[in-house]
């Protein structure tokens, strides 16, 4: 019987860790250790979203269900870790998912490697200047009928496409980035990248589940069909 390789797809979580552009620290705090009490008992605070994580359609969809409502095997099942490279600012389209190898099949659990996780960080390059799915590539993956989509980016939606771009409560989160963007093109960002964060609310308003920050040993299972559990 050949040997199960259990592959850890998950930054690491804890104190001070990187975090999207509007979110507060974490903090753990010890209130007891060891010196003291002879036990250690720690409190963490945190926001949720941080690090490698499952976004849930209540996070985007007024009246969709919240994680506790969702059923288990939607967490689990078969899938491919697709290997799609791309730049700065470049949007994973239709036509990369369509050529993807293994081939994106019906019920998959699709992770797509762009190598941004190498970047993973509090940086700008990470959070604001990756590349990043959109609208054509939400309404893909609900015509193929995926089961969950994962990427190796800050969200399941292009920067530009959040409220880091003109978008949501707040928007431009970095409007010095936006200008450069402008800049670079020749064109708005609200001409390019005009919806917000359509792929979340395309993907969860069909039922299809989300991870973000998806790094870890990622490139370990490049190119694989694998069995996911998240």
């Amino acid at each position: 019987m050949s040997k199960v390789e259990l592959v850890d797809l998950s930054h690491k979580f804890g104190d001070k860790c990187p975090l999207w552009p509007y979110f507060p620290d974490v903090k753990i705090e010890r209130f007891h250790y060891h010196a003291k009490s002879g036990v250690l008992s720690q409190q963490i605070t945190t926001f949720m979203h941080c690090t490698t994580h499952a976004d849930s359609p209540a996070h985007v969809v007024e009246g969709l269900p919240y994680t506790d409502e969702i059923p288990l095997d939607k967490y689990y099942g078969t899938g491919v870790v697709v290997d799609i490279p791309k730049k700065k600012w470049e949007v994973i389209t239709p036509e990369d998912l369509e050529k993807a190898r293994p081939r994106i099949e019906p019920g998959d659990i699709v992770i797509v490697h762009t190598g941004w996780h190498h970047y993973w960080g509090d940086n700008r390059k990470y959070f604001a200047y990756s590349p990043g799915l959109y609208k054509e590539a939400g309404d893909w993956f609900v015509q193929k009928g995926v089961k969950c989509v994962g990427v190796d980016q800050q969200a399941l939606d292009h920067p530009l496409g959040t409220a880091i771009g003109p978008h949501g409560p707040g928007g431009p989160l970095l409007p010095d980035v936006n200008r450069e963007y402008e800049q670079e093109t020749g064109r708005k960002v609200i001409e390019d990248f005009p919806y917000w964060e359509p792929c979340h609310k395309i993907l969860m308003s069909n039922g299809i589940m989300g991870y973000e920050n998806v790094g870890g040993d990622l490139d370990k299972v490049v190119g694989k069909r694998v069995t996911l559990a998240g």
